[in-house]
């Protein structure tokens, strides 16, 4: 199995979670292979590839 995809990671972010949330929106339009989500363990956006 493909391990997940940091994006961003919340720690070192100098993103406010508004623009955290548009982040999200942009970065599930440009991978619609990737399932976008907030990761709490790693306090992180990442990706992780679609299963077809």
């Amino acid at each position: 199995m493909e391990p997940d995809i940091v994006f961003i990671d919340i720690r070192k972010s100098p993103l406010t979670m508004g623009q955290v949330i548009e982040e999200v929106a942009r970065l599930q339009k440009e991978n619609p292979e990737y399932e976008i989500f907030m990761d709490g363990d790693a306090y992180a956006i990442v990706g992780r590839r679609r299963k077809n």
